[in-house]
């Protein structure tokens, strides 16, 4: 028979038959309005449990650890609470006994529902109340028990009496790995557990339990048994996310935030268990304050509790302070587990302290025509070293017109490494004076300023030395025809000495003359030729020849200058044309009689070149064995006029330029008239050598006229 309760505080279901004492709790189910908090000491409701052998040693576990259950069955808050969640398990154990209350927790518009509507929230808790022939309430277990094992944990109980029927379990920790850790009675449905459990690793095990015949089928179920693993104080507090290292700027207000700290428990986030707590143990160093900082004991937030003024890096021992931090749980209460970690807090600089140079005036000596550092200019700064407001940015604010001068920051050592970039002369100026000033990267904070320390003087000597000579103009260039007389004024060079006051005497010499065409004379400097200047030399580049001279001064030790000549030569027509190819060949029974293709060059340039005039000499005999065709400004054909028994022959052809005077150059072309069968040309076998007339009689009119 099923009867319900309403009060203004408490559903009651329960389930009643005519029994014997059934060991266990009255009544299993409660169902309860959520007030708006429960008080500290509030009794909830009482519970009746019964073991039918006198409750020996009974023992109340309640699954919130914000509750309890007093021996006289009052279940009461042991603190305020306004979260319980929506169901709490009390565990109640004897000697003889144990079982499982349940004490659902309802709003209160869930309470005014139907009954059907509270029968359907039963169900959506997964624990259906409807009558079974199976009981099987959840079971608590707290972890870390101690042997011995198996131990009893639970009953699963049915209604219907358990002859000629087994209980059977299965699950994960049964028959599902890890297997083995629950086990079943078959006969009576008791249920032990084998081993110790580990709440961190398993926290709840959902397991069905059925009832079989003897033969293995079943009868009633499967029903769900749930097995809760009651957490235990076994993990300490961790800090996982290390190394924890926080900055904050100096003069950073009282209560600035640096950094967050956070542990990690392993235990039951809703027990205090893992309730953590933090605290500081350590400061290291202790200067200015032992209590440089604080951290929030829940949140684990490291904040500043010094005035800005004790927070300044450059007066502080070190600007890197360590904090040991623990954290406890159990909400640290002394009997919690700890933790530590340490905490490193690094006071990060301002700019706020302006450079200075070390002394207000520099000195530096350079001699005249040097480039490169001269001195390197020092500062102080009392900021951080390994930031933007230590490291020193200079500039030449006055003494500098010509940008003669550069200044540049050694980044090793700050410094002001100043430069001469463009030589000075001795002569213009003897002295300078630069105003160097000197920044930081970083701007200064509002309140600071650069005052004069920030500026300072160099005052630089330029030392005389012996220059030599200097050629104007340099280079120096000049045209001439080729072929000009040996002897011939080519230029005269002009050389000064830029040491303006000292009086030295100039001489000049021949210093690269790769033709050996040149001479300067050592007093004025005029350049004569001493060979002819042929454009056509392979010393010549591009029509132009280069030549190098030096001025030399009269200074100890003398000082030389080098000046460079380049010789445009013009052309003139002094180069014959020449004629190639010299040698052709053909078949005596040729029907192409055009022999070869004629090409002539001249070393000249234009217009002493091309085009070109091809002429035959004159041919002796009665008939006219060959002739030349111009094809273009550079080029003629020799053809056959008949075709010509096989033998040598050599052809006298004049090529003519178009110079003024014009020039005419005579070759002889051989023509070797060979046999030819199956495309293979035999020359091996001439006959006797067909020279011509003409070209003897050219050749005794030339000796003729040579002798007179």
């Amino acid at each position: 028979i099923s009867v319900f309760f309403f009060s203004p505080q408490v559903l009651l279901l329960a389930c009643a038959e005519d029994l014997e004492c059934v060991p266990g709790f009255q009544q299993k189910v409660f169902y309860i309005e959520k007030p708006f908090e429960f008080t500290e000491d509030q009794l909830v409701l009482n519970l009746k449990f019964d073991d039918c052998k006198g409750n020996n040693k009974l023992n109340f576990e309640v699954s919130n650890p914000d509750f309890t259950v007093e021996l006289d069955g009052n279940l009461v808050a042991l603190k305020n609470v306004s979260e319980v969640g929506r169901a709490l398990f009390i565990h109640a154990r004897s000697e003889h006994a144990e079982d499982m209350a349940e004490i659902f927790i309802l709003e209160a518009n869930e309470k005014r529902g139907a009954l059907k509507e509270i029968l359907k929230l039963e169900g959506n808790l997964g624990i259906p109340r409807q009558k079974r022939a199976i009981l099987a309430t959840p079971i608590l277990i707290p972890e870390n028990q101690r042997p011995p094992f198996p131990r009893l944990v639970g009953k699963v109980i049915r209604s219907e009496g358990t002859e000629g029927v087994k209980f059977r379990l299965s699950g994960k920790g049964v028959d599902q790995e890890p297997k083995g850790i629950f086990r079943i009675n078959e006969m009576n449905g008791d249920v032990s557990v084998t081993r110790t459990l580990d709440r961190e690793a398993i926290a709840n095990y959902e397991l069905e339990v059925e009832v079989v015949d003897m033969n293995g089928k079943t009868i009633d179920g499967p029903v769900r048994l749930d097995v809760l693993v009651i957490d235990q104080n076994d993990n300490r507090p961790m800090f996982k996310e290390g190394p924890y290292v926080g900055h904050v700027m100096e003069g950073s207000a009282t209560g600035t935030t640096v950094m967050r700290m956070a542990a990690f428990d392993a235990d039951d986030a809703s027990t205090d268990n893992a309730l953590l707590r933090y605290n500081i143990l350590k400061q290291t160093p202790t200067k200015p304050s032992p209590n440089m900082f604080y951290i929030d004991p829940e949140k684990g937030d490291i904040v500043t509790v010094v005035s800005p003024a004790l927070l300044d890096r450059e007066t502080m021992e070190s600007p890197k302070y360590e904090l040991v931090i623990e954290a406890k749980d159990m909400g640290g209460m002394d009997v919690g587990l700890t933790g530590t970690a340490t905490a490193t807090i690094l006071i990060d600089d301002k700019n706020d302290h302006a450079p200075e140079f070390t002394k207000k005036e520099f000195q530096a000596t350079v001699k005249e025509g040097v480039t490169g550092v001269i001195v390197n200019l020092t500062v102080g700064d009392r900021d951080d070293p390994a930031t933007g407001a230590w490291r020193a940015v200079y500039s030449i604010i006055n003494g500098n017109p010509g940008q003669s001068f550069e200044i540049h920051t050694n980044p090793q050592t700050n410094e002001g490494m100043l430069s001469v970039v463009k030589p000075l002369d001795y002569e213009i100026s003897a002295f300078h004076t630069l105003l160097i000033k000197v920044e930081n990267e970083d701007p200064l904070i509002p309140d600071i300023a650069y005052g004069p320390s920030s500026t300072a003087t160099v005052q630089i000597t330029v030392e005389d030395v012996n220059e030599g000579p200097v050629f104007h103009p340099n280079p120096m260039t000049v045209t001439k025809q080729e072929n000009i007389p040996v002897g011939s004024v080519v230029l005269t060079v002009n050389a000064t000495d830029p040491d303006t006051l000292q009086h030295q005497t100039i001489r000049y010499s021949v210093y690269k003359d790769p033709a050996g065409w040149l001479e300067i004379n050592p007093t004025n400097g005029t350049v004569g030729t001493t060979a002819v200047l042929d454009r056509e030399s392979p010393f010549v580049q591009n029509n132009v020849y280069t030549a190098l001279f030096l001025a030399i001064d009269s200074g100890n030790p003398p000082a030389t200058g080098t000046g460079t000549l380049h010789i445009t030569l013009e052309d003139v027509n002094d180069n014959v044309p020449s004629l190639y190819p010299t040698l052709a060949k053909v078949c005596d029974d040729a029907k192409d009689l055009r022999v070869v293709v004629l090409g002539a060059s001249d070393k000249d340039l234009h217009p002493n070149t091309d085009p070109f005039k091809f002429e035959l000499s004159k041919q002796s005999g009665p008939e006219k064995l060959w002739r030349i065709n111009r094809l273009n400004n550079t080029h003629a054909q020799v053809i056959l006029l008949q075709n010509l028994k096989k033998a040598n022959y050599n052809i006298p052809i004049s090529v003519t330029d178009s110079g003024k005077p014009p020039l005419t150059n005579t070759t002889e072309l051989r023509l070797q008239v060979c046999t030819c069968k199956k495309s293979k040309m035999d020359c091996s076998a001439t006959d006797a050598l067909h020279i011509s007339v003409t070209l003897i009689l050219l050749s005794l009119l030339s000796l003729f006229c040579k002798s007179f």
